[in-house]
């Protein structure tokens, strides 16, 4: 599927703190934990508890939540479909919809029991 200018719009407009809780709620029913979430939303964004605590409690929207956002520099690591869109094929110019997609395929990943050394991308290195 394509990403549009509409739904990269929308998606940046919907307010963080309305889904979070349904990402923890997911989870929580796959036997994972709040620290697990947050440990994979900090590594993709480098929010620690209290920084991510700020934003739920301000209602900062996805815009927002990116553009503060420093984005981990494996983060290009993460590639699959989720919602029926291949996450290395959306545009540049979507790139906070891209962030949007990254973030539930970690979520997705953590839901599925996937290790979180693997969740967790690092770039292989050629000493090994």
């Amino acid at each position: 599927m394509k990403v549009t200018a509409e739904k990269n719009e929308k998606v940046a407009n919907m307010i963080f703190a309305s889904i979070y809780p349904l990402y923890l709620n997911r989870l929580e029913k796959n036997g994972r934990t709040k620290e697990e979430l947050h440990k994979v939303i900090e590594w993709l964004t480098g929010f620690d508890q209290d920084a991510l605590q700020a934003l739920i409690d301000e209602k900062a929207t996805f815009g927002t939540f990116f553009q503060k956002a420093k984005i981990n520099p494996n983060a290009h690591l993460i590639k699959g479909v989720v919602c029926g869109y291949r996450i290395e094929e959306i545009e540049d110019e979507f790139e906070l919809y891209r962030q949007c997609r990254r973030m539930e395929k970690l979520i997705d990943e953590l839901a599925r029991g996937r290790k979180m050394e693997k969740i967790l991308r690092e770039e292989k290195s050629s000493s090994k």
